[in-house]
């Protein structure tokens, strides 16, 4: 049997500019793709139509369809990584194992795990930079520890990117080294106890005036001014280098969006304690308030605060919601409810299409207080005055709450001017108390 090569696709769901793949397809004529639908993520999974499932699936379908136009095909798994692997080896020769890195704390663990499993087996496990532009060990102080706020790391990532201009690693080029093969088993979503979504996902390319004029129009919740492209970066289907090239281009503010991923995947590598606990230690103090009714009228859209309550039905309707607004919603359940930020953590974590945990943390963190955010804990949005600067028609408003405006519509849960003040004396008192 002849050895092959494997790249082992995960956050990158293309064929063209992936950077492990290209370095696979340069090192072997005989490249075998594969896919592993993780029962280890998908068992905590609660929803059987979760429409990132759906998704997912979708993108495997349409890159075994261009593979088998090669004469190729995808292997297409279901399992724990682990016990998968042990299959593979019993199926094929194996010369080596190529693959992206992920910086997640599941991610980095299973990776050690698998490259312990293929050293033990001699097999080699070669993992490349490609989701990110710089990683979390590449842009640092000039006393080489990482950098906890935003603006200096920004300022540095940009020199960063003159010393090391973006490239592109064209694996679209080198299809002629898949191995050819038969068509592979296929895999349903029903063999793995899910159910396909109906759910319509945002499409992979943008108008170019979304992103020539962004820092006009990115606020307005009611007006198409972002790009939605969330989804894809996330599952890797198109390339973040040449996203980053194109941002160069044309416009400096989506450009810093994009440095702000690199970001907070920076901050979870280096501080993987965020996923549970505050950046700031102290902020672990405050007193969250246990309020679960509370958090049920939050999550369902039912707050009487009209930007807030067309956030979240926006997020439950379609799996995605204005960056702006999210913000909103963040400040609102942390700020004026006083309710845990890991539970909106949570419920996004859940709902959100691109949901990735690195800018999640980062963004709830940054909502509530405790993050990496330079300024202070008593910065707090009024969700009013966010309606009248943001949406002042109401546009966005009537889109989501057809009821806003009616007896049906529910009064304010809470008073603005006493929630901020229950706030700041609140975190006043657990940020003075000793720890």
């Amino acid at each position: 049997m002849k050895d092959i090569t494997l790249f082992w696709h995960r956050r990158d769901l293309r064929l063209s500019d992936n950077r492990g793949l290209f370095n696979a397809l340069e090192s072997s004529d005989s490249v075998l793709p594969l896919f592993i639908f993780d029962k280890n993520i998908l068992d905590k999974l609660a929803a059987k139509e979760d429409p990132r499932v759906t998704f997912i699936f979708s993108e495997i379908e349409a890159m075994r369809r261009e593979l088998r136009g090669m004469g190729s095909d995808l292997l297409v798994k279901y399992g724990s990584p682990a016990e998968v692997f042990k299959d593979i080896l019993s199926e094929y020769n194996i010369a080596a194992v190529y693959t992206n890195r992920d910086y997640e704390p599941y991610a980095r663990d299973r990776d050690k795990q698998i490259s312990d499993f293929l050293s033990s087996e001699n097999i080699p496990f070669l993992t490349f930079k490609d989701q990110v532009i710089f990683e979390f060990d590449e842009v640092l102080k000039k006393d080489g520890t990482p950098y906890t706020v935003f603006s200096p790391y920004s300022k540095r990532w940009r020199e960063k990117l003159r010393e090391q201009p973006i490239t592109a690693y064209p694996s679209e080029q080198l299809g002629a080294n898949f191995l050819n093969t038969a068509s592979l088993p296929d895999l349903s979503l029903e063999d793995m106890g899910f159910r396909r979504s109906d759910l319509s996902f945002p499409e992979k390319t943008v108008p170019q005036g979304i992103i020539r004029n962004y820092d006009q129009t990115r606020n307005f919740p009611a007006v198409r001014g972002t790009s939605k492209l969330g989804i894809h970066f996330r599952f890797g289907t198109i390339s973040i280098r040449e996203k980053a090239a194109k941002a160069i281009q044309l416009n400096d503010v989506f450009l810093n969006e994009l440095i702000w991923r690199d970001f907070y995947s920076m901050i979870l590598g280096n501080f993987p304690q965020v996923v549970e606990s505050a950046f700031k230690p102290a902020y672990d103090r405050i007193p969250w308030r246990e309020a679960p009714d509370e958090f049920e009228r939050w999550c369902n859209g039912k707050t009487g605060f009209p930007i807030v309550d067309a956030g979240m039905r926006e997020l439950n309707a379609t799996g995605y919601m204005h960056n702006r607004v999210r913000m909103v919603t963040a400040s609102f359940l942390t700020k004026h409810l006083l309710i845990d930020w890991r539970l909106g953590e949570a419920y996004f974590a859940a709902k959100l299409l691109d949901y990735d945990l690195a800018s999640n943390c980062g963004g709830w963190q940054w909502a509530m207080g405790g993050g990496t955010d330079a300024a202070p804990y008593f910065r707090i949005f009024n969700p009013i005055s966010q309606q009248e600067k943001f949406d002042p028609q109401f546009t966005y408003v009537k889109q989501w709450v057809p009821e806003y405006g009616t007896p049906k519509y529910p009064q304010p849960m809470v008073e603005h001017k006493f929630a901020r003040e229950r706030c700041l004396q609140v975190y006043k008192d657990a940020l003075n108390r000793e720890p």
